[in-house]
């Protein structure tokens, strides 16, 4: 419908073209009055409102997403992502969390779910905790299969929630902005954004310290959080949980996210290993072990703090120029 700019004007009595537009309106729903958003056809011709395929469709979703907003209700496009975060479809996922088999088919379906129920869904959607409670409440009411596919999702997410909330917040970004990250890649631009934003705001973005491996510097509980994904690109529903939150970030740092992404981003893991390998913090830290040797030595905060700071004051990596200096004359350092 966006690319469409034509149709037919019954003000005009012929076709012309439109814009969209925003247009506030009020409705009332149980003796309630609620503003809502809309979106609207104008006819550029004589201004009048035009009636275009597919709009009224548009705006009963734009009213039902807003009015469950504005009641605090859980989503379509929620249940949906429940759906794929504990691998059961429609009416198992409703006898698992204690409702009648037909009742999230119905939600799905468009029915707007009671507030109490809504809860119900919301807090199982973020709390595996409280999943599984419901999947043991409700065992008997699930197949074996089921029951130990989302059982197992929930231990899952669990692990997840393992990592502070920051790095949780800073890994989300980088799988918004990338469309194919593996793990190796992720790892190094992790550590880069630690070191970017640690130079530029003389503190960390997240608590965690990385490791010395073989391969370049590695934070620990991301590997466990990965590791069966070994060299292929990610793809992991439980960060649905958290699309949407990088409101969650500061300006800040998503600007530094953005950096490291739009730069070191555009190379592989193994180019991007290459660089910490020649990186004094992961050298120094690697002193004593021979190329293949493990260690878990850990690359302080503090020290790449140090080298960062270093590094922005002869490249200016604060903007994506000095920090593509900086990743080719490592590069060339490299070869």
């Amino acid at each position: 419908m966006a690319e469409r700019r034509r149709d037919f004007c019954i003000e005009c009595r012929k076709e012309t073209e439109y814009i969209l537009q925003k247009k506030d309106i009020i409705k009332k729903i149980k003796d309630k009055n609620y503003t809502f958003t809309i979106t609207i056809a104008v006819c550029m011709e004589c201004g009048e409102g035009m009636s275009i395929p597919g709009l009224i469709d548009k705006n009963i979703r734009e009213i039902d997403e807003q009015y469950r907003a504005a009641e605090g209700l859980v989503s379509i496009d929620d249940i949906e992502k429940f759906m794929k975060i504990y691998k059961l479809g429609k009416a198992p996922l409703s006898l698992a969390i204690g409702f009648g088999e037909i009742t999230i088919p119905r939600y799905l379906e468009g029915q707007v779910p009671s507030k109490e129920y809504s809860d119900i869904i919301k807090t199982a959607l973020s709390s595996p905790k409280y999943m599984k409670k419901k999947l043991m409440e409700n065992r008997e009411k699930l197949t074996d299969a089921a029951y130990r596919k989302a059982f197992a999702a929930a231990e899952s997410i669990e692990r997840l929630f393992s990592v502070s909330d920051k790095m949780l917040r800073v890994i989300a970004y980088i799988f918004e902005k990338l469309e194919e990250i593996t793990p190796l890649m992720l790892q190094k631009l992790l550590y880069f954004i630690q070191g970017v934003y640690s130079a530029l705001y003389g503190r960390p973005i997240f608590e965690e310290d990385c490791r010395a491996w073989v391969h370049g510097p590695v934070y620990l509980e991301v590997y466990e959080l990965f590791r069966d994904f070994k060299y292929n690109p990610i793809e992991d529903a439980r960060f649905a949980l958290l699309n949407g939150t990088k409101d969650a970030l500061t300006d800040n740092e998503k600007r530094v996210i953005e950096l490291v992404v739009n730069t070191f981003g555009m190379y592989g893991g193994k180019v991007l290993e290459k660089i910490t390998h020649n990186e004094e913090p992961w050298i120094e830290a690697r002193k004593g072990y021979g190329d293949s040797i493990p260690s878990n030595e850990i690359l302080s905060k503090e020290r790449i703090m140090q080298y960062y700071t270093i590094t922005n004051q002869k490249y200016g990596i604060g903007t994506e120029q000095g920090l593509q200096r900086y990743i080719h004359d490592m590069l060339d350092k490299a070869a």
